[in-house]
């Protein structure tokens, strides 16, 4: 049985919180527990079976970051892959070696991962400041309305934040000028884990609550907005329906899940939704021309068909076992788990045709591709590049 424990943010002493999804509220932390360690409703993890690589793949390079408690978003740039640690270590790494081009120390706490433009590197700290890195130093930092638990975006000569109280703030690369806010009315709660925020042509598309929407980079002003999933339910928690990431993009047509409640696809150059279903899962998606795949909240890897919602495969042979977003590599699709390993199996079935050790600890966020390096990072702070055959 799930419990709910709710205890105020100027607590001195916060509990040891067993607990993968994390929602705040003005003045309140809420987290779910899952059931009591131990405890005998709790699901136990599918056994992996005996794998005969079909795919071979050979790791190529580690690197140390530095322990990570938030979920992973690398952001890449040709073949340099920027990443950060929860304790303020950011690096700018070769995709190709695994050896740092440049690495920072901010020592201040992180929320979230990192986004850059090849040239800015942006993080936001747990003090709420958006700090702007170039070459493997600060050049500033500034002040956020609220957390942000979503890596900036950067591209432009700019920087997008999305904080926690469904607002999106532009600044100036290079000096950290505030250039415009926009917000949306919103509901008391909100996820604790990565969001939606990219570009599509010349839109920055945002994921405000259970909504899509596009707004104008130089301004802020929305061109249209696209709801995936509305608010349902008696109590605050059952109406949550934030957007997760990642998304899966192909040309003009983002495909985005809501917590909990659907997944859907919506052409961003014209904002239009093509389809909706409802989907139970907590973490972001990917797809290929065919194909949209996904993880559900108890393990099922579900996929639908990217033209129009149709139900496609499914597998439930890793029910249970922590898994990350998907990541389309190859003929295959990538997912980690809690228990530390990289399953990849079949985009035309799900058939499992490779599984991937690293460290022990959880893969956390979704595997990364850059060029034919498939990267991936662990809470004990390893980077691992493989590369499939």
């Amino acid at each position: 049985m799930k419990r709910l424990l709710i205890s105020p943010l100027s607590a001195r002493k916060p509990s040891i919180l067993e607990s993968n999804w994390r929602i705040s509220i003005a003045g309140l932390t809420l987290v779910f527990l899952a059931a009591c360690s131990g405890g005998a409703n709790k699901p136990k993890p599918a056994e992996l079976q005996a794998v005969l690589p079909v795919v071979p793949v050979q790791q190529v390079w580690t690197a140390r970051l530095g322990a990570v408690n938030f979920p992973m978003a690398l952001s890449v740039s040709g073949r340099t892959l920027f990443g950060a640690a929860s304790e303020g270590v950011v690096a700018a790494i070769d995709a190709g070696t695994g050896r740092d081009i440049w690495r920072l120390n901010l020592a201040t706490p992180l929320a979230a991962g990192v986004g850059s433009d090849g040239r800015v590197a942006a993080v936001v700290t747990l003090g709420n400041e958006l700090v702007a890195i170039v070459e493997g130093r600060e050049i500033w930092r500034e002040r956020l309305t609220a957390q942000a638990y979503t890596a900036p975006f950067v591209a432009g000569g700019r920087i997008f934040v999305l904080t926690a109280d469904r607002a999106v703030h532009a600044f100036d690369g290079n000096s950290g000028r505030k250039l415009w806010m926009q917000q949306r009315p919103t509901e008391p709660l909100v996820l604790r884990q990565a969001g939606v925020l990219l570009a599509v042509g010349d839109t920055l598309v945002a994921g405000l609550a259970g909504r899509l929407t596009g707004l104008n980079p130089a301004n802020g002003s929305i061109r249209w907005e696209v709801p995936i999933a509305s608010p349902r339910g008696i109590n605050d928690v059952e109406r949550l329906v934030d957007l997760v990431g990642p998304v899966s993009r192909l040309s003009n047509v983002v495909c985005v899940r809501a917590f909990q409640a659907s997944v859907g696809c919506v052409n961003a150059e014209r904002g239009v939704l093509q389809w909706t279903k409802t989907a139970d899962g907590n973490v972001g998606m990917d797809g290929d021309e065919r194909l949209v795949f996904a993880v559900e909240s108890d393990g099922k890897v579900v996929t639908w068909k990217r033209v129009d919602g149709e139900a496609g495969w499914r597998s439930e042979q890793l029910r249970y076992r922590g898994l990350t977003a998907p990541r389309v590599v190859g003929r295959s699709i990538a997912i980690g788990d809690a228990s530390g390993f990289v399953h990849l199996l079949s985009r035309e079935d799900g058939a499992l045709l490779n599984r991937l050790a690293t460290d022990g600890s959880p893969i956390t966020g979704a595997p990364t591709l850059v060029g034919e390096t498939l990267v991936v990072v662990t809470q004990a702070g390893t980077i691992f590049g493989f590369q499939p055959q």
